[in-house]
């Protein structure tokens, strides 16, 4: 059996499966069903990892063992594979939920919170800086920043990160707004974030920056958040931001971004 190695790329990552395990997999589902040892001469797999995969995709819902000698496999329907992989994943999902849920107040996170605390002690400011890669990354490091602002928030941002930044960070958004937290938001407004930008006025001061593309994030003019890339040229998954804890730069930027401020048109 041929399967082109770029299609077994594609069912690994859709399906979080090592090579091994698609492999089998894919040959199952060629032959409906099969011994071990006949997956094992088909998926080129070896013998001895043969049956540990075969269990590892029965406990995953991919196949079925069918009871008698020799001991077979059967495949199931693609579709009902990924009917059991979403619902395996929502289980999975909540388990890990109420385990951390447990963790506030927890004695473990009390200690976790203590080892941070002493090692922070002996980091300078400016070593609290990092790179980021992939939107989900950014967004999640962006709603950290968010949720830790005292006084002051800005976000630059483009007419499309608009959209984004109000599914993903509204939530932390109004709970700064309640803290007394100054919110501005630049991005360029246009008929497709028209609506978006007044349902951000409850939270945020939305101005038009025109035909001015930038995308950073400067929180209580200490650390900021920049993106490197157009978001409009490259794919989520490749999106680069750098973090950096530094109040003389983060104020600069700030101070430019007031001057610029005061030109832009306020949304209505």
């Amino acid at each position: 059996m041929i399967v082109k190695e770029e299609f077994l790329g594609r069912l690994r990552k859709i399906f979080d499966l090592n090579l091994y395990e698609v492999k089998v997999w894919t040959a199952l589902l060629s032959r409906g069903t099969s011994t071990a040892g006949e997956l094992s001469s088909i998926s080129d797999v070896p013998r001895s990892r043969t049956y540990d995969i075969l269990e590892s995709l029965e406990k995953k819902g991919f196949i079925v063992m069918k009871l008698g000698k020799p001991i077979k496999f059967v495949a199931l329907k693609p579709a009902e594979v990924v009917e059991r992989v979403k619902r395996n994943l929502m289980v999975q999902a909540k388990e890990r939920t109420k385990r951390l849920e447990t963790l506030r107040g927890d004695e473990v996170l009390e200690e976790l919170s203590s080892l941070f605390t002493q090692g922070v002690k002996f980091v300078e400011p400016s070593d609290l800086s990092g790179s980021l890669k992939g939107r989900q990354n950014l967004y999640n490091h962006l709603d950290m920043m968010v949720r830790e602002a005292e006084k002051t928030i800005t976000i630059v941002t483009t007419a499309e990160g608009m959209n984004r930044k109000l599914e993903a960070l509204t939530p932390s958004l109004e709970k700064c707004k309640k803290r007394g937290v100054r919110i501005r938001i630049a991005a360029p407004i246009d008929n497709n974030n028209l609506q978006i930008a007044k349902d951000l006025k409850d939270v945020a001061e939305i101005r038009n920056i025109g035909k001015m593309k930038a995308r950073f994030v400067i929180i209580d003019s200490n650390q900021l958040m920049f993106m490197l890339l157009d978001d409009e040229k490259f794919h989520p998954n490749y999106d680069v931001g750098v973090w950096i804890n530094t109040e003389f730069f983060a104020q600069a930027l700030e101070q430019m971004f007031e001057l610029a401020w005061k030109d832009m048109k306020p949304i209505k």
